[in-house]
């Protein structure tokens, strides 16, 4: 099917342009048409293309060809229309003149190039064999079924087991049992890597990571830069906090005190949050969430929003959404993992979750309704459809994390009456406890996860190396090391969800780190008058204001200008270092005669 309306526009333009010279507001009136134009057919197939993916994600059945198929032709449809080349020649012609445009319309139509680098049909057949291939991959992974000592058990059930456990031949089956997906997926991801690269070089992009990084504004170079900056900020927190828990986990274990952190010895399947390793006594959130039910905590976390200034969800949502954990001998499954959907860039707002009554979920909720208020935000006749999103990718992750923080935090939690009044927490272990989670990250997020598929796009890593690069990248930025030697027979990349479905962007989440501490400063210290450490942002309609300034525009406005005029700052770890200065001098005393294993800079 070819997309008309482009072609004839185009067309027209061309034939009215060999007579004279279009003017400004001509040049801008045939834009907006077709602007209009494009906007209607986009909404429609995406719509058409999420509800098929959402089906995918909420509804797996072993040998549901159906489904398959229907996520394969919706998408197949909405490719076919983005990456038309009459779409991009129509977007190039604009861009050749955008001097007589408005910036808005100049915006519009780099985000519509910028889609199209997605599937571009001068690609060919390569959109429609990603489109396959990301289907099945994604239908691999979460149709995958883990076991665990001969029996098939949830990934909540490995996350528990890694939690809690201080056995360490327990841990080690939980670790194992959790990787074995990446064996299944390793043929996939190498598929993947070929076809994500060839699509966007048909658009002239060097690679799939050159690409995502166009959608900051930064090539390769600066993007690496830029997270490399990151990892140096923080790099000497994190290496007082590698050495303690070094020394933590191996009193914890009667073991050794280790160069390196075996990887099934910490909380989380990827090294990537530390945070469970310590309870802050008197914060023992888990036993008072007990006392509710799943239900519960989704209701608590809209009416955080709507105590704020927010508008309450949309009745849609309750109804359309997957919020718990399927029942018991339920004969299909669902993705488990956390997400929140835009379905039709407008009024249909949904999320994919799997709540239960524990800390874990009572932050992750607050978190996906983040995103959730955000998309509501944005959703406004100010902001065309084609930018409707965040003013870059690490705002939409910045503000669902900065509101998992606040909603940790001791004052917020008295006042819901999840600890008491009057208990005495210790300051210290508190904001350990919040560094195993949010320093621990970035490392991870801006250096292991982006280095290797900076590695995986930019340098064409071999399939017969993903596993040795991805552990010498773990050893490098995290300090971790796999409990034995993992030959290539393994893929743990692969285990990790978004190197398969969202792929070459998890830098977004070190960016957003930075950005939700600075967003936090500037909440704590010039809306409610707080020490940042202790906040309350229940009841605060300024900070709503604020969040719905900073929310609205969504990637109508230049990102790097946004930040300056909201908080009156650039991108700066500064807030994040500031915050966690009183741990640090904490740590070195606690460390003080231990050995760094990790090198002073990197």
């Amino acid at each position: 099917m070819k997309y008309l309306f482009g072609i004839i526009l185009l067309s027209m333009i061309v034939v009215f342009c060999t007579k004279q010279e279009a003017s400004n507001e001509e040049l801008q009136k045939q834009a907006q048409s077709y602007l209009d134009s494009y906007s209607d057919e986009y909404q429609k197939l995406y719509y058409a293309s999420a509800e098929a993916e959402w089906k995918a994600n909420t509804y797996i059945i072993d040998g549901d060809t159906e489904t398959e198929k229907l996520v394969q032709e919706t998408g197949e449809a909405f490719s076919k229309f983005t990456g038309s080349k009459s779409v991009i020649d129509t977007v190039q012609y604009f861009l050749a003149s955008k001097e007589k445009l408005t910036p808005l319309q100049v915006r519009q139509f780099n985000a519509i190039l910028y889609n199209a680098g997605r599937n571009p049909e001068t690609a060919g057949d390569v959109v429609k064999d990603l489109i396959s291939a990301n289907a099945k991959q994604t239908k691999d992974l979460y149709g995958f079924s883990f076991q665990l000592n001969g029996e098939e058990v949830s990934t909540n059930k490995i996350d528990e087991v890694l939690f809690k456990s201080n056995d360490l031949d327990e841990r080690l089956k939980a670790w194992e049992a959790s990787k074995e997906v990446g064996v299944v997926l390793k043929d996939g991801l190498e598929n993947l890597q070929s076809l994500r690269n060839k699509s966007v070089q048909a658009l002239g992009y060097d690679d799939f990571f050159a690409y995502e990084a166009s959608d900051y504004g930064y090539d390769t170079k600066e993007l690496r830069e830029v997270t490399q900056q990151m990892i140096r900020d923080v790099w000497p927190l994190y290496r007082e906090l590698h050495t303690w828990a070094r020394h933590e986990l191996a009193k914890r274990y009667g073991q050794e005190v280790p160069e390196m952190l075996p990887a099934h010895w910490l909380p989380n399947r990827w090294g990537q949050e530390w945070a469970p390793m310590i309870e802050v006594e008197g914060v023992d959130l888990d036993k008072s969430l007990a006392q509710y039910d799943k239900e519960w905590i989704m209701k608590k976390s809209e009416e955080f929003w709507v105590s704020m200034g927010f508008p309450n969800l949309p009745q849609s949502f309750w109804d359309k959404s997957s919020l718990y954990p399927l029942p018991e001998g339920a004969d299909y499954k669902k993705n488990n993992h956390a997400s929140a959907w835009h379905m039709n860039l407008g009024e249909d707002v949904r999320s994919l979750m799997s709540v239960e009554p524990n800390t874990k979920w009572w932050a992750t909720t607050l978190h996906e309704l983040g995103h959730i208020y955000y998309y509501m935000s944005y959703t406004n006749p100010d902001v065309p459809l084609v930018l409707r999103g965040g003013a870059n990718r690490a705002y939409h992750e910045g503000i669902g994390t900065m509101i998992g923080l606040a909603s940790m935090q001791v004052p917020f939690l008295q006042g819901q009456g999840l600890i008491d009044e009057n208990v005495e927490v210790d300051k210290i272990q508190f904001l350990l406890k919040e560094a195993l989670d949010y320093i621990v990250v970035i490392p991870w997020g801006a250096g292991v996860m982006t280095d290797f598929e900076w590695e995986l796009y930019s340098n064409e890593l071999p399939k017969d190396q993903y596993n040795s690069k991805w552990w010498e990248l773990k050893a490098k930025y995290q300090g971790i090391v796999p409990p034995y030697d993992r030959g290539e027979e393994f893929c743990d990349a692969a285990s990790k969800t978004h190197i398969n479905n969202d792929p070459a962007q998890y830098y977004d989440y070190a960016m957003s780190t930075v950005l939700l501490f600075q967003f936090h400063d500037h909440i704590a210290k010039n809306i409610l008058n707080q020490d940042p450490h202790e906040t309350n942002y229940w009841g605060s309609k300024e900070t709503g204001k604020f969040l719905m300034d900073l929310t609205r525009p969504g990637a109508s406005v230049d990102w790097k200008e946004h930040l300056q005029n909201s908080i009156g700052s650039e991108f700066s770890a500064k807030p994040i270092v500031d915050y966690f200065s009183p741990l640090m001098e904490w740590l070195k005393k606690e460390n003080e005669g231990r050995e760094h294993t990790l090198p002073e800079t990197i």
